[in-house]
């Protein structure tokens, strides 16, 4: 039987503008809304991303970071 899909956490997330439009485009053509995306996205998380690719992405984030908030 298939888990009942239940909103149980909110939390307040900031995100840039990229961000936010990859979400609403990703929803959007997933005919999913923002929270149930986010849900999708971080429950099968380990089989949507490339761990290789994620680890390269995550130190370029990281390293312009700092500059990005100025």
């Amino acid at each position: 039987m298939p888990k009942r899909f239940r909103l149980t956490r909110r939390f307040n997330a900031a995100m840039t503008e990229d961000g936010y439009r990859n979400l609403k485009r990703f929803a959007h053509e997933a005919g999913l809304d923002e929270g149930e995306a986010l849900s999708f996205l971080f429950e099968n998380f380990d089989s949507v991303t490339d761990t290789e690719v994620l680890a390269i992405k995550l130190r370029q984030f990281n390293s312009e970071l700092e500059e990005r908030k100025k």
